[in-house]
């Protein structure tokens, strides 16, 4: 098969990438910056998803599409790039697939179309409303609107990945990583609501910075630490190839996350063993992050069977060794 891969050089992407390359797939990675691999059946186009000349170049000859990449931020100052690369970007793709009659376009998405902070039930399952609280989440609804779209008018075969929120096993201790920084190193965090001018967190987290790098237990105003979903890029990218090859799969919203949530408290005390570093709780003000999403459509139509939990991840971070 020959595949387009979008945000190839990204976390999940260019996993996805070694995956096909592995089994014989011939593969064209579209992102902003190269993969930087070379293997004889595999090709890039380096250029931004909202550019039609990009995706027309990215595009031409594929058999498939999974689209992957996704601009991330939730700054006010970032709303219209996010915009311009996933809602905008996704269109360009989506139309460009329908026109090539694809035989098979896997949309990659988010638990943020829902949204997740505030849920009207748990688990979140596929049918929860979508009602996003983000311009991130917003932009991914459009996609998905989009697709569905296609996929009435002109009957372009579209599968929507819903992921959980996704690490890399290393990043869960690195104070400096994107996602996991704010989430578990107070430092960063007080770094991320600076940037947010969020006053109100601030007042509760800046004195608790001594200048020394701390874990941080972050808690809802009553005390109830945290609570969310958290995936390893591994197991999101063994179920981006299971829906592209299952024909069950055509069609339908599908969540890919882990079994279970993680509580912040018991994330934290595994990063503790794993660092020595000391640790700190803040409650903080605001919409309580506390939820599940259930797996049970991907296990049940794609045989999706995740393999890595937080504990795992965290004991493989400093190697690549893989679970029994």
């Amino acid at each position: 098969m020959r595949v387009l891969v979008t945000g190839s050089a990204g976390r999940i992407g260019r996993r996805v990438v070694a995956l096909l390359l592995a089994r014989g797939d011939t593969v064209t990675g579209f992102d902003l910056r190269s993969l930087r691999i070379r293997h004889p059946r595999y090709g890039e186009v380096i250029g931004a998803f909202d550019e039609p000349a990009a995706v027309t170049r990215a595009i031409d000859g594929a058999d498939a599409v999974l689209h992957l990449g996704a601009f991330m931020s939730w700054l006010p100052a970032d709303a219209a790039r996010v915009m311009a690369a996933n809602a905008t970007g996704a269109f360009h793709l989506l139309g460009a697939a329908a026109a090539r009659n694809i035989r098979r376009f896997i949309l990659a998405s988010t638990g943020e179309v829902h949204p997740e902070v505030r849920p009207k039930y748990l688990p979140v399952d596929e049918e929860h409303p979508c009602e996003p609280l983000s311009v991130y989440g917003l932009s991914k609804l459009l996609a998905e609107n989009s697709a569905s779209f296609f996929a009435r008018t002109q009957g372009l075969p579209v599968t929507i990945l819903r992921f959980a929120h996704t690490q890399d096993a290393k990043e869960l201790l690195d104070p400096q990583s994107f996602f996991s920084g704010p989430r578990f190193y107070l430092r960063a965090k007080i770094r991320q609501q600076r940037a947010f001018n969020n006053a109100r967190a601030l007042a509760v987290l800046e004195p608790l910075d001594d200048g020394r790098e701390k874990l941080l237990i972050q808690c809802a105003e009553d005390g109830t630490p945290y609570r969310m979903m958290i995936a390893d890029a591994r197991d999101i990218a063994d179920g981006v190839l299971l829906a592209l090859d299952s024909p069950r799969a055509a069609g339908m919203t599908i969540n890919l996350g882990p079994d279970r949530a993680i509580a912040f408290d018991a994330a934290v005390e595994v990063l503790h063993h794993a660092t020595g570093l000391p640790v700190v709780r803040a409650n903080l003000p605001g919409a309580p992050v506390n939820y599940e999403t259930s797996n049970r459509r991907a296990k049940e139509l794609l045989g999706f069977a995740p393999k890595w939990n937080f504990e795992m991840m965290v004991a493989d971070a400093p190697g690549l060794t893989p679970p029994e």
